[in-house]
């Protein structure tokens, strides 16, 4: 079943959906979103679709809590609608909602600073890396020419040492 088919539902759910989206576009949204609403609202009230195989929502009684929820909330915006009040958000409401965003911007600002800082840290690691790289190599080529006349030096060392050494022992046995 492709993902919006609304073949699971029965005839009184649809009519359900349709009606609920009537009274969203009345309140100004658009139609879009007036019917993703209506669809939500039925789902949220019956479960989800009731045709068999479509694997039937819910319990009887969580449908009939989520629908008296569903109920009291519409009775309570009915009433506001009629005495002339914002029946929508609460402004309260509406400041929370805008006092978070600006604190997810911020936030979203501190963790780019920070990703800039870490970036920045890792190109002078990698630099820094690479100037050793080149200084270790150099002083290893150095080295590396060098080593032939140490071995020399070694080899000539080793030598008077054993002579002294030699000469030492021959002197002690006279």
């Amino acid at each position: 079943m492709p993902r919006g088919d609304k073949s699971a539902y029965t005839d009184k759910q649809k009519r359900q959906a349709e009606h609920i989206e009537e009274g969203y576009k009345e309140q100004g949204l658009s139609e879009e979103t007036a019917e993703s609403r209506a669809w939500a609202t039925v789902n949220k009230q019956t479960g989800g679709g009731k045709k068999s195989g479509s694997g039937r929502g819910r319990s009887k009684a969580a449908t009939k809590k989520a629908a008296s929820e569903s109920a009291k909330k519409a009775a309570k915006t009915r009433a506001a609608k009629k005495a002339g009040k914002p029946y929508g958000r609460k402004k309260t409401a509406k400041k929370a909602t805008a006092k978070k965003s600006t604190a997810k911007k911020t936030a979203k600002k501190t963790t780019t600073k920070k990703a800039t800082k870490k970036t920045a840290k890792k190109t002078a690691k990698k630099t820094a890396k690479k100037t050793a790289k080149k200084t270790t190599t150099k002083s290893a080529r150095k080295t590396a020419k060098r080593a032939p006349a140490k071995k020399a030096t070694k080899k000539t060392t080793r030598k008077t040492a054993k002579k002294t050494t030699r000469k030492a022992s021959k002197r002690s046995a006279r």
